[in-house]
């Protein structure tokens, strides 16, 4: 592969030239300027990939051949390189990462000026500021793609991106109102009164910038009025919208194939009145499971909900599993294992969002959950609209089952939650069993069940 990416971006130097140099003259005319344009921009991508390393994405790898596809386009007198200029703007995009958006961008905006009306030059334009947080110049983007979208049914996932976005900037406008600050539709508008140093929002800020400013407004403003005010809680309230609105998928995505996502409200209606049961994955407990007319199976299967968590690798492939969840670990957490165990529900923890968004697309397989919980439910412990403590410890970062034991205890509506199988080696971390046991409503005699309420 780098002998290939070499020897693609020599080709694409020759055609196009270098960063800052005009492009040689072709015998003959040659492609157009915007065409040249990509070109280079496509070289300064794939310079930086040849100096990353190795490479063993296949998106990365997808990319590289599309602009291969639009190098050997451009050198073809008479070919329309237009196709493969937007084929290798939505790769691009594909491929993940700021550098891969920044190059969509770039070859959306040379798509634009080489053919105005066209409708998919405009919705990769629109994509690529979506994904780079430019919520505000995507809505025109997406804009300017429907007015020339002749088939209404065809963009009805613009137009539901279009109102998530403009949803999640009237929750910042309200907020704004709502502390004094106003908004004056720029990048100056401020929570006005809230503790020392203005705090600067506004919807027109990009949308991680945006979110910073909105959670310190958050907490400057409930440590100087109190979390019973009302106008804080409000406040909260509109902050919580806001960040479920901006943790939306852009669009619809088919490996999800008919699941259901869930958020808050969906999962405490999935548990309500429920008694739950976490079983560790231990040999002794598959073993016993799996046990005709065992004590242990019997337990469990009085249960209305069975949660196991993370790699089930002792319990049978066919073990009842009612919500399976798991978290992100690692720097590639997209290329581990499928989760081919099938669940009523599965939940992912995980941040950033682009990895788990990212882990989702790749390990999620279809038909193997019902329901898939969203964005909202993919940091319980830390997201400031649910139990918002500060991030532990890196190297100690928490069990899953500890996760979603606490999560379950937030949201308060199971009848019953009880831990199985919790000892000898499946024992959580000292912090984590210290928690529980403050909790502990009773432990059974043989030491299998800790009964949380």
């Amino acid at each position: 592969m780098g002998q290939t990416l070499t020897g693609l971006l020599t080709s694409v130097r020759a055609i196009a030239g270098r960063p800052g140099t005009p492009p040689r003259a072709r015998p003959g005319g040659g492609p157009d300027p915007e065409l040249l344009a990509a070109l280079r921009h496509c070289g300064d991508h794939l310079a930086a990939l040849a100096a990353s390393g190795p490479l063993t994405d296949a998106r990365r790898t997808r990319l590289i051949a599309s602009i291969g596809a639009l190098t050997t386009a451009c050198s073809t007198p008479g070919a329309d390189a237009f196709d493969a200029l937007l084929r290798t703007g939505q790769q691009a995009l594909d491929s993940g990462g700021d550098a891969g958006a920044r190059l969509a961008l770039a070859l959306a905006d040379e798509a634009t000026v080489l053919r105005a009306r066209s409708k998919g030059a405009w919705r990769l334009r629109g994509n690529a500021l979506d994904a780079l947080g430019r919520s505000e110049e995507a809505i025109t983007a997406y804009e300017r793609h429907l007015a020339l979208q002749q088939n209404a049914a065809a963009s009805r996932d613009v137009e539901r991106r279009i109102a998530t976005l403009r949803a999640a900037g009237d929750r910042i406008d309200e907020a704004l109102a709502l502390v004094g600050g106003g908004s004056d539709g720029g990048e100056g508008a401020t929570g006005a009164g809230v503790g020392a140093g203005a705090v600067h929002l506004s919807r027109h800020l990009p949308a991680a910038d945006a979110l910073a400013a909105f959670t310190e407004l958050v907490r400057l403003r409930t440590a100087e009025r109190g979390a019973a005010d009302p106008a804080v809680r409000r406040l909260a309230a509109l902050y919580a919208e806001h960040r479920r609105l901006a943790d939306r998928d852009p669009m619809a995505d088919p490996l999800l194939s008919g699941a259901e996502p869930i958020g808050v409200p969906g999962l405490r209606r999935f548990l309500a009145g429920r008694t739950v049961c976490l079983v560790a994955d231990t040999p002794h407990t598959a073993e016993q499971e799996q046990r005709p007319g065992s004590s242990l199976a019997a337990l469990i299967g009085g249960y209305d909900l069975v949660v196991r968590c993370d790699a089930v690798r002792h319990a049978a492939p066919t073990a009842r599993t009612d919500l399976h969840a798991v978290t992100l670990r690692g720097d590639s957490p997209w290329k581990g294992p499928r989760w081919d165990r099938r669940a009523t529900a599965r939940l992912v923890f995980g941040d950033p969002l682009p990895h788990w968004r990212l882990a989702l697309r790749s390990r999620l397989v279809p038909g193997a959950q019902d329901r898939i919980g969203d964005a909202t439910l993919r940091r319980p412990l830390h997201d400031p609209a649910l139990l918002a403590e500060a991030a532990a410890d890196a190297d100690e970062p928490a069990s899953t089952a500890f996760t979603v034991l606490r999560l379950l205890d937030f949201l308060g509506t199971p009848a019953r939650v009880d831990l199985i199988g919790f000892e000898g080696p499946a024992a959580l971390p000292p912090r984590e069993r210290e928690w529980i046991g403050a909790r502990t409503g009773r432990t059974d005699d043989t030491a299998v069940r800790i009964t949380l309420r």
